[in-house]
Parts: structure tokens; C-alpha cells; sequence
């Protein structure tokens, strides 16, 4: 059962989450560079099993510095505390995701294929044109599911990494949170889209140097969702003290 944290609806200002975002890390923006560069060399090599712990170990970076704690370089590596939970969220996202890109893919080629039959055996262009729309339909649909489930998941890693929740109730109360501030999240995540693709355009190098702008902002976006919980308030999970025999 999904434990009863409250969220906002409606609550998440995308333009004031980038600015923040940016505010958040400007004081130790080339190390935040330094560990997202990291974070996706790492967790490109095995994402199933690595992306988590790295994601999770960068929002940790960004909480501790929201919270105006100490923090280093070594502080990204703590996301592995987490490997577990972000195995089981990094799961639940990857499958529904393969399942509707995968057939697309298949379908994408299917359809060259079948115009080029179809274009060989008319000489009229109609056939081959309406097989290429119905892919483009089909294509339109699934980019809607996609970012439908992207927005759900927003929240999953740093709700496991703030909330201390496993993978499935973190992805659980993550959907709630995501979908109670569905558009604006949604445009939060063009926003940032658009930075990353400008960034990308001044070489690879430069999608690094927006990044980590990027997941500051859902930093932001889940403060105002969520709120930050004080680290104070978690039970150590330690066994009674040996009884004294004074």
C-alpha cells in the first residue's frame, strides 16, 4: 500500500522551477557538470542496473544542497544505498515503455516496406501516401504515451532518494503527483527539452552543460509537489541497546 504522503495539485510553476533550478546549482555549477557527465558515463553502460543508483545519487547531490548541507563529488556514488528501489522503478519505466516503442519500430519499417509494394504496383502515389499517414498517426499516439508516462515517472527517484520509498510506491504516489500537475510538468519538461536541444547543437558537450539545469528544475518541481522531508525525522533502523547491568 502506497504510504499516505500528501502532494499539490496544480502547484508546479515550470519557468520558476528552471529559475530555481539554476539558482540551486549556480554556486557549484562545473561540479554538477562534472557528476552528470559521470552519472550518464556510469549509467549508459548498464542503464538497467546502473541509470537508478546514479540518478538517484545526483538528486541526492541536489537535496543536500537545497537543504544547505556539505556535499562532494563522492556524495553521487551514495545513490547505490538506493539500488534496489530504483531497480524496481527503473523496471516499471523501461517496460511500458519497450512495449509501445518496440512494436513502433517494427511498424516503422513495415510501413516502408508496404509503400514501396504498394508505389511498385500502382502508379498512382495514394496507396503509399495513405500507408505513411497512418504512420504518422500511429506515431503521433505513441510520442502522447511516451510523455505520458514520462510525466508520471518524474518523481519516482527522488521520492525514493527524499521519502525513503521503494520502487513501487515511489512510482505509485509519483503517477499521483505527476498527473496532478500533468500540463505544467509537461511544459516544464519541453522547456527543458528545448535547453537540451540547443545544448545539443554545440556538441554532445554541450547537452552536459544544460543537464544538470534540467534535473535541478524537477528538483524544484518536486518541492512544490512534495516538499522536502528533514532528514531528522527518519528512524535509524538499529537494533535496542544491550540492557544495562548497573
Amino acid at each position: 500500500m502506497t504510504p499516505e504522503i500528501p502532494f499539490k495539485r496544480k502547484a508546479v510553476e515550470p519557468l520558476e522551477c528552471i529559475k530555481a533550478g539554476w539558482e540551486l546549482i549556480k554556486p557549484q555549477y562545473w561540479l554538477f557538470v562534472g557528476m552528470v557527465f559521470i552519472c550518464y558515463a556510469i549509467g549508459q553502460a548498464v542503464p538497467i542496473l546502473l541509470m537508478g543508483p546514479m540518478l538517484c545519487g545526483f538528486y541526492l547531490c541536489l537535496f543536500t544542497a537545497r537543504r544547505g548541507e556539505r556535499f562532494e563529488f563522492g556524495t553521487l556514488f551514495k545513490g547505490f544505498d538506493f539500488f534496489g528501489p530504483s531497480l524496481v522503478a527503473t523496471l516499471l519505466h523501461m517496460l511500458p515503455v519497450a512495449a509501445v516503442l518496440i512494436p513502433t519500430y517494427i511498424l516503422f519499417y513495415a510501413s516502408f516496406l508496404f509503400a514501396a509494394m504498394a508505389q511498385s504496383q500502382s502508379s498512382s502515389p495514394a496507396a503509399a501516401l495513405g500507408i505513411m499517414f497512418m504512420f504518422c498517426v500511429v506515431v503521433i499516439v505513441v510520442s502522447v504515451i511516451v510523455m505520458i508516462i514520462s510525466v508520471g515517472f518524474i518523481f519516482a527517484y527522488p521520492l525514493i532518494v527524499d521519502r525513503r520509498l521503494g520502487g513501487l510506491d515511489a512510482v505509485k504516489l509519483s503517477f499521483r503527483g505527476g498527473m496532478g500537475n500533468f500540463w505544467r510538468l509537461l511544459g516544464m519538461m519541453l522547456l527543458t527539452g528545448m535547453l537540451a536541444t540547443v545544448g545539443a547543437l554545440f556538441c554532445i558537450v554541450g547537452m552536459f552543460l544544460v543537464l544538470p539545469i534540467s534535473y535541478a528544475a524537477i528538483a524544484s518541481a518536486y518541492e512544490q509537489v512534495f516538499g522536502l522531508k528533514d532528514p531528522r525525522e527518519f528512524v535509524p533502523n538499529l537494533p535496542p541497546p544491550p540492557p544495562s547491568f548497573n
